[in-house]
Formats: structure tokens, C-alpha cells, sequence
């Protein structure tokens, strides 16, 4: 039961009661904004209502407010005040929340999960790394957000397509191929001139060294042209399942895996080039095609193929933006990293270019992430001297702690992670305090069971009445509106504050509040309580791809 959402309803009726009984005037009414007040002092809700629809009304905003009041027929409202310039202040009779708990517990682990939402069918591209080393610390932070927000979609009611964009064609897989065929000859004695601009990686030479272990010196006796070809056919598909390997260990997955080189073997850059010809959205100029991408809010036109006839990267992401929107997705989403920040108004052009509504396309920027031990930066992996790996990190930290530490903060401000506090196993560590209070109610629960007590599912909610346990209920209550508001925000990050509120309150419950021990009514009501925070605990850590362990 959303009583916001009710409530909300009420006072819309009480303004158009008040306009046919001519006590206010005619005019637009804007749907109220309801907040939690920071007090509980000023009542369960408050709005700023009267203040915002006098202005429009031509009148005093207390005394619209109080004509509100008295027209409001509300079930769940036990009284409301005026209070300052014209905000009003409810204060809700308690029934409400029994009803809501009774519905937490009705829905289950569902509860929190919304109905289908209308043009519902999202697409998310996000991690798209270069197949060409592993994944760092940068591309975990995408794959976490990627992700938890795919999963935060899900719950929203949105069917969701997770996609990662396979770069397997251009200059990098060359440079790839060049640098494995370097260090092959390297291995077996052969002397070879490492490329300028190759690929220093130890994993370069482990690559070279099962290419070795597999089949020996047998691309010795090729042409070199050949046995670059080989090798970067051998080197892509090591390092895409590596790849997968690390995602699959951070509980990461993808719907669809699209391969860049199919777009060039399907000849789809030359289409769509040919019609954006056509339709005079390129053009040419000192021998090289021009997107006219000024014409769609860029602040320069761009080059889509070079005069040398090699298409830039922009020409592939032209004829994949439009190979995703002929799929038939009502919206498109990209997670990027922060150097891709300057490419988004081009892109958002060639949607546009290609007769789609840009705002078909949204393009979410991850800020870059710094990693602390000890309050040092760590700018370097210990292993490789190299930048710090994402397989590295779940090694050091866990996938639970990686993933909680790199939601945990909006995508639009830097992640300083603390490689340290990750790991410790206390109540300063966000996720560990998260966990074990799934798994305190799990002991709880389970404790009950063997004592041969069994949780009855009709006992009266109403003897829960200890502020800390109203508390808990309220905090329950805005589950849902929350989901709904972090998916339409893109901010998974809501939902790990969400979380760890909720299990703040509940830790304060447990020491506040006994359940072995006390009278039988009381006792069934609170392990119902503590059942309910557990679904929702349980639910919003699935939306994190955070494990619920049940001991720790």
C-alpha cells in the first residue's frame, strides 16, 4: 500500500471539492510533493503544496492550505496542521502501517518489485572494453553500474537487454596481433623489433606462451602476414574469454555480445554511409566523408571516413547506434568512461541524422575511480607493475565488497576506494554491515525453528508499537516509490544507502528489542517484523548482485 501515493490523490480531490464549491479559484493543480520531514515532531509527511498552487491561484497560501484541510477525506490521516508560510504537516494514524507490513509480507522477496512500465524495453551497453588486456579497476566500476542498474530496471518493471560491444575490428587488433607475434619470436630465440606503439602486458607474453604450449614453433615456418592473422584470431578469443572469466566472477552478465567485425564483413558502415549521402547529412571534403553534425547540436562536423578511405571509429558506432535502434528498443542506454565525455553530442547527431529522436539515446558518464590502501594512493598492481586488474581486486577484496564500494557512490562524482575498510569483517564496512544483518535475522529465524516455534502468519501486527519498530515499517514502507525513483534517476547508488539504512534500523531494533522471551502475541509480531526486513534486505542486495549470506 503506497499511502504517499494516497494521500497525494487526497489532496488533488480536496482541491477540485474546493473549486466546485467555488472556495478557491479555478486553475491548473499540480501534483503535491510529499517529504518525510527531518523532525518527526512535524508529522509522518509534509508538503509544500498550498505554497506552490497559490501563486497560480492568486491566493493565500495558509489559507489555501487550511481549505485543503478541511475539504482532505483522507482514511489514514489523523490530523493536519499549517505550519510557517503555507506548508501542511500530516500526521498519519498507525493503521496504515500495519496494512503496509502486512503487504511487505504478502509480496515476499517480490515486494519492491514494480509493475511493467509502459515502452519498457531498455537496452544497456555498458564495460565494451578493448579486447586486448584484462579488465582494471575503471572498467569494474562500469560493470557493477552496469549492471546493478540493468537489475534496478528489472525491478522498475522494465524488460532489460544487457549488451557488450565487442571491439574486434580496427587498428587495436592489429597492435594486438603485433605484439603476441613479438613476443612469440621473442620466446623461441628469434629476433624481432617490438612495436612502438605494442602492448606491454605480462598477459601479451603469457598469451605468447600457451600459443608456444599449444603449438610449439609450427607459425614459425608462415609468412608473417599470416601468422599475424593467426594470432589475432587466437589472441581475441584468449582474451574475450578471459574476459568473460572476470565478468562471470564479478556476477556480471550480458544478453548479447556484438562483434564489431560483423559490421564490417556485412558491409554496414558503406549503407549507412550511402544513405546519410543521400539524405545530404554527409558530405564530402578534401577527400574524406563528413557528417554534417553540426546541423544536429554538435559543435563541429566529424569525419566518419578518412581520405585514405578507413573509416574512424565514429563510423562503426554509426552503423551500430543504427543496428540497435532497427532492433526495435524504446530507449537506449551507454554507460562510457569520463575521456568518452566529448563524444556524446556527435553520437546523439547521428541518431538524430538517421531519423531517430535523440533522446532515444542516453549516454551516462562514470567518473574515474582511485584505489587507497592505507590511505596511500595505489597507482600500480604489485603483480605486474601495471595498472591494478579487476581479477586483482576480487582477489583482495571479494566481489561482494568491490561491488558495494563501486555502486555505493553516484556515478558523477570520483570513487576513492578503500582497499582496507573493504576487507575488514566490522560495522565500519558498509557491505559486511549490510550482510550480517540478513544474516543475524536469518540466525534469528532459524534459532526459532529449532525451539519448534513456527511464525504465524496472521498474528497482530498492531503489538508492534516501540518507536524503533514504527520506524522500521516506515522504512519499509518507502521501498517502492524508492525503486521507482532510483530507476528513473539511473542511480543504483539510492538503493545501497536504501539498504544499509535499513539494516542501521534493524541492528538498533535487535539490541533495543527482545523477541525470545516475551509474550507470545509480541513475539510473533516481531519475528513477522524482522521476516519482512529480511525480504527487502534480500531484495535490494539481488538489485546490487550482492550476495545474502545466511551465517558470517
Amino acid at each position: 500500500m503506497n499511502v504517499k501515493k494516497i494521500l497525494a490523490e487526497a489532496i488533488i480531490q480536496a482541491m477540485h471539492k474546493a473549486m466546485e464549491e467555488g472556495l478557491v479559484n479555478k486553475g491548473e493543480v499540480s501534483a503535491p510533493v510529499l517529504d518525510v520531514p527531518p523532525q518527526k515532531e512535524f508529522g509522518d509527511f509534509a508538503t509544500n503544496f498550498a505554497m506552490q498552487t497559490a501563486k497560480s491561484l492568486r491566493m493565500n497560501p495558509r489559507l489555501l492550505a487550511q481549505v485543503v484541510i478541511d475539504k482532505l477525506e483522507c482514511p489514514y490521516v489523523a490530523k493536519a496542521e499549517i505550519a510557517g508560510p503555507g506548508f501542511i504537516n500530516f500526521y498519519l494514524k498507525e493503521d496504515w502501517l500495519y496494512a503496509t507490513l502486512r503487504e511487505v509480507l504478502l509480496k515476499g522477496e517480490h515486494y519492491g518489485s514494480l509493475e511493467r512500465a509502459e515502452k519498457a524495453k531498455v537496452q544497456i551497453e555498458f564495460v565494451s572494453a578493448n579486447p586486448t588486456g584484462p579488465l582494471h579497476v575503471g572498467h569494474g566500476r562500469g560493470a557493477a553500474v552496469g549492471s546493478a542498474l540493468a537489475n534496478l530496471l528489472l525491478a522498475a518493471g522494465f524488460e532489460v537487454e544487457r549488451e557488450y560491444y565487442i571491439n574486434d575490428a580496427g587498428n587495436q587488433m592489429e597492435i594486438l596481433a603485433a605484439s603476441v607475434n613479438a613476443r612469440y619470436l621473442e620466446l623461441l630465440g628469434k629476433k624481432c623489433e617490438f612495436p612502438a606503439n605494442g602492448y606491454h602486458g605480462k598477459d601479451i607474453i603469457e598469451t605468447a606462451e600457451r600459443i608456444i604450449k599449444i603449438h610449439g614453433d609450427k607459425f614459425l615456418q608462415m609468412e608473417e602476414e599470416v601468422r599475424l592473422e593467426e594470432f589475432k584470431t587466437l589472441a581475441l578469443k584468449e582474451k574475450m574469454a578471459a574476459l568473460k572469466e572476470d565478468l562471470a566472477a564479478f556476477n556480471v552478465e550480458f544478453d548479447v555480445w556484438f562483434s564489431e567485425k560483423t559490421l564490417h564483413e556485412a558491409d554496414k558502415i558503406k549503407a549507412v554511409c550511402d544513405v546519410l549521402l543521400a539524405q545530404g547529412d554527409m558530405y564530402e571534403k578534401d577527400g574524406a566523408l563528413w557528417l554534417k553534425s553540426t546541423a544536429y547540436g554538435d559543435d563541429k562536423d566529424r569525419v566518419v571516413i578518412r581520405e585514405n578511405g578507413v573509416p574512424t571509429y565514429l563510423a562503426a558506432d554509426i552503423a551500430y547506434h543504427l543496428n540497435k535502434l532497427e532492433r526495435g528498443y524504446d530507449h537506449l542506454i551507454n554507460l562510457w568512461g569520463a575521456d568518452h565525455h566529448g563524444y556524446i553530442a556527435r553520437m546523439k547527431a547521428a541518431v538524430a541524422a538517421l531519423g531517430y529522436a535523440p533522446e532515444k539515446l542516453e549516454v551516462l558518464i562514470l567518473q574515474m575511480v582511485s584505489l587507497y590502501r592505507n590511505g596511500e594512493l595505489v597507482k600500480m598492481s604489485k603483480r605486474t607493475g601495471q595498472s591494478v586488474t579487476l581479477s586483482e581486486l576480487i582477489e583482495e577484496v571479494g566481489t561482494d565488497a568491490a561491488r558495494y564500494f563501486f555502486i555505493m557512490r553516484s556515478i558523477d562524482s570520483q570513487l576513492d576506494f578503500d582497499l582496507t575498510l573493504a576487507t575488514e569483517k566490522s560495522s565500519d564496512n558498509p557491505v559486511y554491515y549490510v550482510q550480517y544483518a540478513h544474516a543475524r535475522i536469518t540466525s534469528i529465524l532459524k534459532q526459532m525453528e529449532e525451539t519448534g516455534i513456527a511464525i504465524d502468519a496472521e498474528a497482530p501486527l498492531t503489538m508492534l508499537t516501540q518507536p524503533i519498530e514504527i520506524d522500521l515499517i516506515k522504512k519499509l514502507s518507502e521501498y517502492p516509490e524508492l525503486i521507482e525513483v532510483a530507476a528513473r534517476e539511473r542511480a543504483p547508488h539510492r538503493i545501497a544507502h536504501y539498504v544499509y539504512d535499513l539494516a542501521g534500523l534493524f541492528h538498533s531494533f535487535y539490541n533495543q528489542c527482545r523477541i525470545l522471551g516475551v509474550e507470545k502475541d509480541l513475539q510473533q509480531a516481531r519475528l513477522l517484523l524482522i521476516t519482512a526486513v529480511r525480504n527487502v534486505v534480500r531484495h535490494a542486495l539481488a538489485i546490487l548482485g550482492i550476495s545474502a549470506p545466511e551465517k558470517m
